[in-house]
């Protein structure tokens, strides 16, 4: 099979795997070498709903053992089927950097035998990259779960990020669709990654000649919509694995039905798209905010609203706590006000040590006057409802519109081979 034919299979594979995020590595160059990782080294390009496209993004083969149902790759699916060798990948990565087309690599893999043989295989072509290439740029691994720690310490020396993916939130998502992958065989891999990252950093304030283990972290990937968890129950795994693992982040990626089984949705379900854009709006709040996953769903409301953002629907659970008055409020209270943002927040702290604010000055500061009026006074005054009611205030803010920032519904990866869309913008 042609190099091509390869590329184009591989990489078509791989665009269910979401990668969509800036390196956050500080792994720089060395004399005689090629590519940077540093944070500000890496330039990416970015679709117009801000998913990354700057990494080649591709399986070392799609060749599976596994017979995990909701996957295009499975043993069981007719599709055609490709192998890179390591000597392929190494090489095709490191054209493609000198063309300037990737900053740098997202590797991913089916389980080609079992998970070590997987492992070895990508571990090679790693060590080609950085040993004989010199290649000193980001590269994103995916761990195979069930993988030898040993292999994984030489992978984690390699890369600047690893994912083990968790793909599916229950155990019994996983023992329905997945029978072969076990929580522990995924859970294990993420346990001993992040006790090397602690173990390297803490080795690095003895010595900065230490080599950094996993720089840039580690992260997850959740599949969403393929079972019936509630969005509660994915909060508290996602609030669980940032607590228990140090994630950097956890991905949400709405389920593709691309294969037919009585255990799936219909083929002919949309991906739940708007359903993963508010799980990403209330993972924020999880990392940024303040808020646990018990405060933004209880038992009573297990799942994330459609019509407003996460941290709006909780407002309008609490209205007892509102309305707050901006020149008085502390911080974490006004970034707990739909409208404000942490930086807006910030900013009006620092403003109101030097008069009183109203909101025309909120308007100049950033703040989203359209939905924070709601759940606010400045000088005493109330520019919302006349009647402090949430149902009044819930259909007002209806009427506003609902708040689908940065989601689109036609939000589809990018191919490798398609022309280059209007809306493309590089950084």
């Amino acid at each position: 099979m042609e190099l091509f034919d390869k590329v184009r299979i591989l990489a078509a594979a791989a665009k269910y795997d979401v990668s969509c995020s800036s390196s956050g590595s500080t792994r720089s160059n060395k004399a005689g070498g090629i590519g940077n990782a540093n944070a500000a080294g890496i330039c990416h390009s970015w679709s117009a709903d801000g998913r990354c496209i700057s990494l080649l993004k591709i399986l070392m083969t799609n060749v599976c053992a596994y017979d995990c149902v909701y996957c295009i790759n499975r043993v069981t699916s007719d599709v055609e089927r490709a192998t890179l060798s390591p000597e392929e990948l190494a090489d095709l990565t490191i054209n493609f950097y000198r063309r300037n087309y990737i900053e740098g690599l997202f590797l991913s893999s089916a389980v080609f035998g079992t998970p070590d043989l997987t492992t070895e295989r990508m571990i090679k072509a790693l060590e080609l990259l950085r040993n004989q290439y010199n290649f000193s740029g980001y590269i994103h691994v995916k761990v195979i779960p069930g993988t030898d720690p040993k292999l994984l310490t030489r992978i984690g020396l390699l890369a600047d990020r690893v994912s083990v993916n968790v793909e599916l939130p229950s155990r019994e998502g996983l023992q329905l669709l997945a029978p072969q992958k076990k929580v522990e065989s995924i859970l294990k891999p993420m346990g001993f990654i992040h006790q090397q990252i602690q173990e390297a950093r803490e080795d690095r304030l003895v010595s900065e000649h230490k080599t950094a283990f996993v720089p840039a972290g580690q992260t997850t990937q959740l599949i969403i919509g393929a079972t019936p968890d509630r969005d509660l129950k994915i909060l508290k795994l996602s609030e669980s694995l940032y607590k228990n693992y140090k994630l950097k982040r956890v991905y949400f990626s709405s389920y593709v039905p691309v294969v037919s089984h009585p255990n799936l949705p219909s083929l002919f379900t949309s991906p739940p798209l708007l359903r993963e854009h508010r799980l990403y709006q209330a993972d924020w709040l999880l990392r940024f905010y303040g808020f646990s996953a018990n405060e933004i769903l209880d038992s009573s409301h297990p799942d994330l609203s459609l019509d407003f953002d996460p941290k709006t629907e909780w407002a309008l659970r609490h209205l007892d706590q509102f309305p707050v008055e901006i020149n008085q409020a502390s911080f974490e209270i006004l970034i707990r006000v739909p409208g404000l943002g942490v930086t807006s927040a910030q900013r009006i702290i620092a403003a109101r040590r030097a008069a009183a604010i109203d909101f025309e000055l909120l308007k100049k500061i950033g703040v989203v006057i359209k939905r924070a009026r709601y759940f606010i006074t400045c000088k005493g005054r109330f520019a919302g409802v006349t009647d402090f009611d949430p149902t009044r205030i819930r259909q007002n803010m209806l009427a506003d519109g609902p708040d689908t920032k940065g989601y689109r519904e036609n939000d589809r990866q990018l191919s490798l081979f398609a022309p280059i869309p209007l809306g493309i913008t590089s950084c």
